[in-house]
């Protein structure tokens, strides 16, 4: 708990720190927070993230209400699944193809895939730009559709 907490809730938290003071006296910034899809959904064995997740969502919506008067965004970013090093084993087999699991989120994800890394650029780079100037508070899902998908 203790770990998960202070490493998805507190870093995040701690090194805005360091950056708004300056932020602020240049009235202009721009904080994208990792927030996730288990920020307002439950999956197993998810307790301690999930809550930290949650937070983050909260931190965000916080940090946009205290700092957008001072021309600073906070918005989030809540990537789906993505093969990583930590969930690889969970939804591939040693050869390559799909666990059960692995088979299970990809027919609910309606794009038909996990995500890559390049399908968190163009939001990242929206969210840093001027374009996103009025977009403030909010976490994005970058997830295939996985979120909107009921399973029906």
């Amino acid at each position: 708990w203790t770990y998960t907490v202070h490493l998805n809730l507190n870093v995040p938290f701690l090194v805005t720190q360091k950056f708004v003071p300056a932020m602020k006296a240049s009235s202009w910034g721009r904080i994208i927070n990792i927030a996730s899809m288990q920020s307002n959904r439950a999956f197993p064995n998810g307790i301690s993230y999930g809550a930290a997740k949650g937070g983050v969502a909260q931190l965000t919506s916080a940090m946009a209400e205290a700092w957008s008067a001072y021309g600073i965004t906070a918005n989030a970013l809540a990537p789906g699944f993505f093969l990583t090093k930590q969930n690889r084993a969970l939804l591939t087999n040693t050869d390559g193809s799909l666990t059960h699991r692995g088979q299970q989120i990809i027919d609910q994800t309606p794009m038909g895939r996990y995500g890559t890394p390049d399908d968190l650029v163009g939001t990242t780079l929206w969210l840093c730009g001027e374009e996103s100037k009025f977009v403030t508070g909010v976490v994005i899902p970058i997830d295939g559709g996985f979120a909107a998908y009921s399973g029906v």
